[in-house]
């Protein structure tokens, strides 16, 4: 049996992930009439999570609606702002789908192409737990702000 104490000390540690803040912020920015204010961050990200019976509910082959592009969109913002925010340089998200459901997102620094992910089955985006998400989120940011600390003279070109 898990306590209490140990899951709220999980969330608090996944809440107090940079790319956490930034996908919440993301998120309450596209809500212009207060709908989610009442919505807790996890709440707001609960999207993102699909367990196994919610993923075997998708078919696997289909076409991605415009919520699931939308997710997709703001997850990559995310961390296009997290590396933005440790770096000082803008980081650029671009992204191009076919309406089948694959693509790249790629997030541009100057010159330099900080980060760069073939997305493949997007109408299936989505992470098995908030944990993952976070992780996920996470490891991109860290790419990114490797990549700007490697090739500073690209990234700082205007």
């Amino acid at each position: 049996m898990v306590e209490a104490g140990t899951v709220q000390e999980g969330v608090s540690s996944l809440t107090n992930s940079v790319f956490f803040q930034e996908l919440v912020k993301q998120w309450r920015a596209q809500d212009a009439y207060g709908a989610w204010d009442r919505k807790s961050d996890v709440q707001l990200l609960e999207p993102y999570v699909l367990d196994k019976a919610k993923r075997q509910a998708i078919p696997i082959v289909g076409d991605p609606d415009p919520d699931t592009l939308w997710r997709v969109e703001l997850f990559y913002n995310a961390v296009a702002l997290a590396i933005e925010r440790a770096t000082g340089v803008i980081v650029t998200p671009m992204m191009k789908m076919h309406h089948e459901g694959f693509g790249r997102v790629v997030l541009i620094a100057g010159r330099l192409v900080v980060v760069n992910k073939q997305l493949r089955d997007v109408h299936r985006f989505g992470f098995p737990s908030l944990e993952k998400l976070v992780a996920e989120g996470e490891k991109q940011v860290a790419l990114g702000i490797e990549m700007i600390h490697r090739f500073p003279e690209v990234a700082n070109y205007s």
